[in-house]
């Protein structure tokens, strides 16, 4: 730590210091300015234990090196309310109680999940690769989605690793449009139930190319498909947005969090832990000062390297409120781009209710790309279309429903659930600079205009044109509410972009090793570097590039 940065802080007695601190919260003694205490070193601190930081720290923890992870929630409770539709997706009872501004000046809870594992404790752990041409420039209805500096043979192998560490089960070959992999996926597709087999059997029958869906999941299947006796996962209901009470779901703490504090004493994580502030040396080269607010005091950690995994927004805020002397629009921000280009996919929820019964109970095994790049009948790409859990009475009865009413009026809620099948349909969303977080009057601002709006328009068309062609009618019924918020007003899932990486500093923020150009210690490894968002989920390619950024990493270490 430079002297300059010294001179802020007061060397002292940590329970003396920690009493004095207390005592003023608690109201117990007058309030003193408590002076944060400068803790020990370490080699590496990671910031946020979600799939960047936590598959990072996994990749990293063999060396021996000192490892701090700092991740700002707690252990998310395992608690009946885990898989209670009500809870989760109505009451949204796990998110962020936060309340952040848009363009338009209305106020929202963004969809942000701070426990320890990120918003992975609450993802639907569907694993995709980037298609490959996603690397290259594509255009769009909405404009040009840009080219990344460096291809996917440059993560492929690291996509390999990333299947085997998150327990990927698929099936390699079946999607059309999946990049080429020298190994087949770890493990076996999760089976469809008989409802969804059929539904595949039929799209299959009027030339599509339905597939597995690739999910991340601690499932071992008997040969008729369900769980054996000694499998983690059993098959239920909630799998997808709700949190795992069985842990059957391959999140990041389950994976990586857990295993790496059990087995390697050189690892250390600290929850509640949220860092304000990064600091730097008086050069403004390098990260001197990692500073956490922990049990309402402050605290100073140091390390010869720092790595930011907070998820693209809460990493790009991170570095606007880090602006210094040196870096006086936010850290590592001489391009202006940190926060800018924020991306979250063109997504829709929609629940297809038709005349017959859907009686499936896991029903997130099947996907559709057929439509990725285009179709028949509209030359640009339009998306992918997979399932995802069904629809339970509580949810439905959550939405706004006068538009829905209208078409089933007599029909209860229960008696809806039991007729529908549930799709998630997602387009890409173009970077554009204006759409970013930023701070404003000392709030959150997160302004966002879509980018890419005919693409999903025409992709939910597509999806009802299949069912009708398949025998199946349905209308579909836009869920709005999902994971507890408006998704058009605050959906934050698949968040990505606001640190984007490239070769040159007047237009990026890091460099292709995802460092930050103006600072020499600083990594990213959450989908802040993604130049283009493609139209799949983003988690494996978050994992994947963190393990290839923790090679780099294990080099300069």
């Amino acid at each position: 730590m430079s002297s300059d940065a010294l001179a802020q802080f007061q060397w002292g007695d940590e329970t003396e210091a920690r009493r004095r601190c207390l005592s003023a919260i608690d109201g117990s003694a007058p309030a003193p300015y408590w002076e944060p205490r400068v803790a020990e070193h370490y080699d590496l601190i990671v910031i946020g234990s979600g799939p960047g930081g936590a598959s990072l720290a996994h990749r990293l923890a063999p060396t021996g090196k000192r490892i701090l992870i700092l991740e700002r929630g707690e252990y998310l409770p395992r608690e009946e309310a885990n898989w209670s539709a009500q809870a989760v997706f109505v009451d949204g009872k796990y998110q962020a109680d936060e309340t952040w501004t848009n363009a338009k000046g209305d106020s929202f809870s963004p969809a942000l999940h701070y426990w320890v594992g990120g918003n992975s404790k609450v993802f639907g752990a569907a694993l995709f690769r980037l298609r490959e041409r996603d690397f290259d420039e594509v255009t769009h209805a909405g404009g040009i989605s840009p080219a990344w500096p460096l291809k996917y043979d440059a993560f492929a192998p690291y996509y390999d690793e990333a299947e085997a560490l998150f327990h990927v089960h698929g099936a390699r070959g079946e999607d059309p449009g999946e990049p080429p992999s020298a190994n087949p996926y770890p493990f076996a597709p999760v089976k469809h139930e008989p409802k969804i087999a059929e539904l595949s059997d039929k799209l299959t029958g009027i030339g599509l190319k339905p597939f597995h869906l690739p999910l991340g999941i601690l499932l071992d299947q008997k040969a008729d498909g369900f769980a054996t006796s000694t499998s983690v996962c059993m098959r239920c209901s909630a799998f997808d947005g709700f949190p795992c009470l069985l842990n059957g779901k391959a999140d990041a703490q389950v994976i990586c969090i857990d295993p790496v504090l059990a087995k390697h004493d050189n690892v250390t994580m600290l929850t509640g832990a949220y860092v304000s502030k990064l600091g730097t040396d008086a050069a403004g080269r390098r990260i001197d000062a990692v500073q956490v607010v922990r049990d309402g005091c402050e605290e100073i950690y140091t390390a010869d390297t720092v790595v930011a995994a907070c998820g693209a927004l809460s990493t790009a805020l991170l570095l606007l409120r880090s602006a210094n002397g040196r870096h006086p629009n936010g850290l590592a921000n001489g391009s202006d781009q940190v926060g800018r280009n924020y991306m979250r996919h063109e997504m829709s929820i929609v629940m297809a209710v038709m005349s017959h019964i859907n009686e499936t109970v896991f029903q997130k095994t099947l996907a559709l790309s057929d439509f990725y790049f285009g179709s028949d009948d509209w030359d640009y790409p339009l998306g992918l279309i997979q399932m995802c859990a069904k629809s339970r009475a509580e949810q439905i009865r959550g939405e706004a429903l006068p538009s829905w009413l209208e078409w089933l009026p007599e029909m209860p809620f229960e008696e809806m659930a039991r007729h529908s099948m549930d799709f998630w349909l997602q387009s890409e969303d173009l970077p554009h600079p204006d759409n970013r977080v930023y701070y404003q009057d000392g709030k959150v601002h997160l302004d966002v205009v879509e980018t890419n709006p005919e693409a999903l328009k025409h992709l939910k068309r597509k999806l009802k044109d299949v069912l009708s062609d398949i025998g199946w009618p349905a209308v579909l019924l836009e869920r709005s509410l999902y994971l507890g918020k408006d998704i058009a007003l605050s959906g934050t899932a698949h968040q990505a972009g606001t640190c984007r990486f490239g070769t040159d500093p007047a237009t990026s923020v890091l460099n292709l090793d995802c460092r930050a150009h103006e600072i020499d210690n600083l990594y990213i490894v959450d989908a802040s570097f993604f130049p283009s968002i493609g139209a799949v989920n983003p988690t494996l390619t978050i994992i994947a590039n963190a393990l290839r950024v923790a090679d780099i990493i294990k080099d300069r270490l």
